[in-house]
């Protein structure tokens, strides 16, 4: 069998007779009128009037029968069959295909459209022309590929092959845009905020750093938009989202990627409560939208988005799953029961963290239908306000979903004082050790001390929730391009072999 190589030589070798008989194999423009698509939905007008039309598309296949050639070509609406015979484009014509077309090239083809014998739609070819030379054979293996990680690096060559993946990224887009349209219909505006900023915050986690040369100064990719957002509440916006990427430099697993899509929105003068119940007109929305029911399939199990769903006391899931009971323990106590379980504990890692590595291992496994796991302890989440009561949790809550977290959110903390004290308590635990402690933005806290509203936060993994709604098992499945560990050392990149020598 032919190497790539060898099969890039032969296909050099067209390429080089397709410009000697003074065609342009890259051409700049297309004369196409209709996509697959559009022919077949206009297919009986096209039939009936008999007139030329043009499509274009990469060749699929070729079945060469004498003089004439079936042609596969596909778009990004379709397939269509298309006939390129020697008595209708001319013996030389015909022939110059025939010598130097190959399946994955890029080709026009215009004519009349028709039925064939065996009843296939077809397009009776009266001219073509190339679009590209591709000088790569497409994979004859590539359908069962067993090495994943080879369709995640290239993921043309698995977009070309396989529709599912093609379906779950079309699906991907639509489920982004109906969240747009629902948030916008519900009064929020989108805005953009710093992805490299001088001092990260808003979630609890380890940031990418890196170097601003034009300023001579470290800065960090964001691992979440939360503070500036925050700060649009202060500067009288009430309803404002972002849709956007950010960075974690931590482990990489099936819920977990080192960049990701985050959606984060904020309410001014609406609390935790009004917030659950606009998750669940967003979430059942989408679905609706987009798949047509509240009802998915992930991984053999049924999982029902029907409202209301279960919500469920964060430390009374910890005390029935684990026996622990979170307010009887100090963190010296609940760090021993955590090496009874044989859950690691990090370095520095303070009373709720540790709670949070028992409740992972423990809890989050055994939650299957979407349920809000409400009121953390206040110590969980630094940027929250506590309830009213008086008590030692926080007006909070978290969506889980077949062990997925999909939403964080909670009434925000707006008291300066308050907001500080917590982050200063942040502060403690990165010195001591506790990298993905949170660090204290003094911008923020200025913020905060010329007033900002009562108001609720929302932040959903977009990943996650649309792993979910694909079947996907790993969130890389559905993200387009996920980092990946080269095969092989870096190295100075040679491209003498892929220049033509002159």
């Amino acid at each position: 069998m032919a190497t790539n190589e060898e099969l890039r030589k032969v296909r050099l070798a067209k390429l080089e007779n397709i410009r000697k008989a003074g065609v342009r194999p890259y051409p700049v423009s297309t004369k196409r009128t209709h996509t697959v698509g559009a022919v077949f939905s206009d297919w009986d007008k096209l039939a009936a009037g008999e007139s030329e039309i043009t499509v274009a598309g990469r060749i699929r296949s070729m079945r060469g029968h004498g003089g004439m050639t079936f042609v596969d070509i596909e778009d990004g609406t379709g397939k269509i069959q298309a006939l390129f015979k020697k008595d209708g484009l001319g013996e030389k014509s015909y022939q110059f295909f025939a010598d130097n077309f190959d399946v994955g090239d890029f080709a026009e083809a215009r004519g009349t459209v028709f039925v064939t014998k065996r009843g296939e739609k077809t397009i009776d070819a009266r001219d073509y022309k190339i679009l590209a030379k591709s000088l790569l054979p497409l994979p004859e293996k590539w359908h069962g590929l067993q090495d994943v990680e080879e369709r995640y690096r290239k993921r043309y060559l698995d977009l070309i092959f396989n529709e599912d993946i093609r379906k779950k990224f079309i699906l991907r887009t639509q489920v982004i845009k109906t969240i747009r349209e629902f948030l916008d219909g519900h009064g929020f505006m989108e805005v953009e905020t710093p992805i490299l900023q001088t001092i990260y915050g808003g979630a609890t986690a380890k940031p990418f750093k890196t170097h601003l040369n034009a300023y001579d100064m470290d800065v960090f990719l964001r691992i979440a938009p939360e503070l500036f957002l925050k700060k649009l509440l202060v500067g009288g916006f009430e309803k404002v989202y972002e849709i956007g990427k950010c960075f974690r430099n931590e482990g990489v697993d099936k819920q977990h990627n080192p960049d990701f899509t985050m959606l984060e929105f904020y309410w001014a003068y609406a609390d935790y409560k009004q917030l659950m119940k606009l998750t669940e007109e967003l979430v059942s929305h989408v679905l609706t939208q987009v798949l047509g029911t509240t009802k998915i399939n992930y991984q053999g199990t049924e999982i029902d988005f029907a409202t209301p769903w279960l919500r469920v006391e964060y430390t009374e899931l910890l005390k029935k799953e684990t026996k622990i009971d979170y307010w009887t323990l100090n963190r010296d106590g609940l760090a021993a029961k955590a090496r009874e379980l044989g859950v690691e504990v990090a370095n520095g890692a303070g009373k709720p963290e540790i709670a949070d590595e028992i409740y992972k291992k423990y809890c989050r496994p055994n939650i299957v239908q979407p349920t809000f796991l409400i009121h953390y302890p206040k110590e969980c989440k630094p940027l929250a306000k506590q309830l009213e009561d008086g008590g030692q949790v926080s007006a909070n809550f978290q969506l889980v979903v077949n062990s997925f977290e999909i939403v964080n959110a909670y009434s925000e903390q707006s008291d300066p004082i308050v907001q500080a004290e917590q982050l200063k308590q942040q502060e403690e635990l990165f010195k001591q050790g506790f990298e993905e402690a949170q660090r204290t933005d003094t911008d923020f806290i200025d913020a905060l001390e010329y007033g900002m509203p009562p108001a609720a936060g929302f932040g959903m993994g977009i990943d996650r929730f649309v792993a979910l709604l694909t079947d996907s098992n790993a969130l890389r499945e559905i993200i387009l391009f996920p980092i990946m560990k080269p095969r092989t050392e870096p190295k100075d990149v040679d491209l003498s072999s892929r220049v033509e020598e002159k």
